[in-house]
């Protein structure tokens, strides 16, 4: 199905069972243990095999010799995989790194070897027995100090429009300020974990994978195999946040070390290995300066930024919105990659956005209190309707000042007190805090097939994946609406590279893509069902569970007598997206508490107002959104891989030292979606809002700790450390 004009009246517009509060029809299979994660396949083989993951011990240089002999002689060792004996290993699209290093090693914790034995604890044990001899090389792993000789990044161009230096020279208000976020970690439960089985020269890789079709692909080029020899299977997922949209080392060790053994395996990344071996979000420095009228018109705008990664990464593109989200006729964007030797840095939860706005939306509240403005008025003076850089080029839909009013009047704005540290609550000083949110609505093609049985059930058949987003839900909900059943009579299926291949899950794209293709699918079905009952395609209507025209009703049970009626279909994307800039708004909201006499900051209640098309399911959506809060809210106060700048690695690399923020340390949040559909996206009218949700909020909590105290901090996390010896005094 193409899609290349605005989405007219369709059967989602009916809304019965789409957009209904719905609760997840995968939750009982998860609460109950029942739903199969990569690593329990059990019905794979009654006796697999058990790998283990042997990490480099150095940062950077090689390997001079290793030998695995003692290893191969331990009790129930049955492979041992090294670069020696792999075969020819490439890097795939998607990763920076070598996914099985050697000699050359890249990075920190990057795998050496994989050992493979009867049990779990075999392989372990065994893995510490090889000895591993080293050459180390220099290595630079601080980003400050890389500053100076980063370049612009391949393939990228600073954006120039307008004169940016001679408006700003001339703006009556300016600022100028620079601000610094630290790398961070996916930190999702599920580890890294595959198993896998070969099958003569095919390969069924059962992993833990966002995008089925670039892992398949990425699987096969990796390993030197056609890509119709790989199956990826990933049914369930345990959380991603981007650190799975690419096919990490443990499936490839997984594949190697099965083709070794000739024996299933199966391999989970130790926590600790985790953290250094796979991907994470960058640390940036940026520079933002803005010139103002003193009315609060920005007619300058700059944003530049650093960031670091292996040779051949790419930066974390923390300046995007700045392209995109306020007014202004001049502004100079650019950023800049240093070389570092890190462990690979890659997408995390709306990357570039979730970065930049943490700094955008700081200075954005330095400016409004330098012009003496409230900062909800500051942006809402500010707003745009069109591309700022290219005015013929519209928004879709943008209701970002509504956001901004609906979200004030909610919270109790108006009560705020604008001079820092005036609010005492016994020896808490409290503060109120706010910014704005802007995550783009990417479309990607998407495909599905939906068969309809004897029985009258409709079973749903696409490689979209699972993160804990809710996707078996609103597609479920999706094909429901589509062709009259109640939601109990769809079954769904993902995550198998054998289905026809969907978005994915990644860039809050996945909701909004796939359900797309379900529909399209849906409606090749519609009219392979009115023919089977001898009905007018383009008249029939789809309801409790029949297909009528007229005063002619025939019941889908029985219809698909001789077999299934199958439709199947991709929703192709046009131009739109070219023609309309589609982007989602938000207005976060935040209340803290700050300990007078400690320094300890408590967040108080959260709201977040977020403008993001038609909502699918206001149950998943919502918990998207707090979980985004909250892992905002981590980003903000706790959340910091400290980089051991000798030795070149993240030196708390476990949940016990790197401290991730859950639901209990937030009293109180709140979403309200606002009520738009916009027919530019896709047919199902919805946009991508799980990325929307982490995307300003951290800046809303440093603004908030700023009203409560009067100190500003620029450096994320804000520890404590950072302003105790600044607070008023008690």
């Amino acid at each position: 199905m193409k899609f290349d004009t605005p989405a007219t009246t369709n059967p989602i517009d009916r809304m019965t069972v789409v957009g209904r509060p719905t609760p997840r029809i995968d939750g009982k299979y998860k609460t109950t243990g029942t739903a199969p994660y990569a690593y329990e396949r059990h019905d794979v083989n009654a006796d697999p095999a058990y790998g283990y993951m042997l990490g480099a011990a150095i940062a950077k240089g090689t390997i001079r010799s290793i030998d695995t002999s003692e290893a191969e002689a331990a009790p129930g060792v049955r492979a041992i995989v090294t670069y020696k004996n792999s075969g020819p290993i490439a890097v795939g699209r998607f990763n920076t790194a070598k996914l099985l290093g050697g000699p050359e090693i890249e990075h920190y914790h990057q795998a050496v070897a994989i050992v493979v034995a009867d049990t779990f604890e075999q392989a372990r044990a065994a893995a510490r027995l090889i000895r591993v001899d080293y050459a180390r090389a220099e290595g630079q792993y601080d980003l400050a100090q890389a500053k100076a000789s980063a370049t612009m990044p391949k393939g990228n161009a600073d954006v120039q429009h307008g004169d940016f230096a001679t408006a700003y020279a001339a703006a009556p208000v300016t600022l100028d300020e620079t601000y610094t976020t630290p790398d961070q970690s996916h930190a999702m439960m599920e580890p890294m974990a595959s198993t896998a089985v070969w099958d003569g020269d095919e390969l069924i890789l059962y992993t833990s994978n966002q995008m089925i079709d670039w892992g398949r692909g990425d699987v096969a080029k990796t390993l030197g195999i056609p890509k119709e020899k790989v199956r990826l299977v990933s049914p369930y997922i345990g959380g991603g946040f981007g650190g799975k949209l690419f096919v990490r080392a443990e499936a490839i060790l997984a594949a190697l070390g099965s083709r070794a053994a000739k024996r299933p395996v199966k391999i989970a990344l130790a926590r600790p290995e985790i953290f250094n071996n796979t991907t994470h979000r960058p640390a940036t420095i940026q520079r933002i300066r803005i010139g103002a009228t003193k009315d609060g018109k920005i007619t300058a705008t700059a944003h530049e930024a650093w960031s670091g990664n292996l040779p051949g990464g790419d930066p974390e593109g923390a300046t995007s919105q700045s392209k995109l989200f306020y007014a202004g006729a001049n502004r100079s964007i650019a950023e800049r990659l240093a070389t570092l030797d890190l462990p690979e840095g890659n997408a995390m939860r709306a990357p570039g956005e979730a970065a930049g706005l943490m700094a955008l939306e700081i200075a954005m509240d330095e400016m409004a209190e330098k012009l003496g403005m409230d900062p909800v008025e500051f942006r809402a003076i500010n707003d745009t309707q069109v591309d700022p850089m290219k005015p013929e080029r519209p928004f879709s839909q943008r209701h970002f000042v509504e956001c901004l009013r609906t979200g004030a009047a909610k919270f109790g704005w108006s009560r705020r007190n604008a001079r820092p540290g005036a609010v005492r609550d016994g020896q808490w000083l409290t503060g109120l805090g706010m910014a704005g949110a802007f995550r783009n609505n990417i479309v990607l093609d998407s495909g599905a097939r939906v068969r309809l049985d004897r029985a009258g059930r409709a079973i749903v058949e696409t490689d979209m994946t699972d993160i804990g987003t809710g996707s078996y839900t609103i597609i479920a909900q999706t094909a429901a609406e589509m062709l009259g059943l109640p939601l109990d009579q769809v079954d769904v299926r993902l995550g198998d590279s054998a289905f026809p291949v969907s978005a994915g899950s990644g860039g809050q794209f996945g909701a909004n893509c796939s359900t797309a293709g379900v529909y399209a699918a849906c409606v090749k079905l519609r009219e392979a069902i009115a023919a089977k009952a001898g009905l007018d395609p383009a008249a029939a209507e789809f309801a409790d569970g029949h297909v009528a025209v007229g005063n002619r009703k025939v019941p889908l049970a029985g219809l698909a007598d001789a077999g299934d009626l199958i439709g199947e279909d991709t929703i192709e994307f046009g131009d739109l997206d070219k023609r309309y800039q589609q982007s989602t708004f938000g207005a976060h909201f935040v209340e803290v508490g700050v300990n007078a006499f400690t320094g300890e900051a408590r967040i108080r209640r959260m709201l977040a107002v977020c403008d993001a098309g038609r909502i699918l399911n206001p149950v998943s959506a919502r918990s998207q959104v707090i979980g985004a809060m909250t892992m905002g809210a981590g980003a903000a106060l706790t959340e910091e891989l400290v980089v051991d700048k000798r030795f070149g690695f993240f030196a708390n690399h476990d949940l016990a030292q790197y401290e991730v923020m859950v639901h209990a340390d937030i009293p109180h949040q709140e979403v309200i979606f606002l009520d738009g559909a916009d027919p530019i996206s896709s047919p199902m009218k919805a946009k991508g809002v799980g990325e929307l949700g982490i995307c300003g909020i951290a800046a809303a909590v440093a603004n908030a700790i700023y009203n409560a105290t009067g100190v500003r901090v620029r450096d994320y996390p804000i520890t404590l450390d950072k302003y105790l010896d600044r607070l008023p005094v008690a």
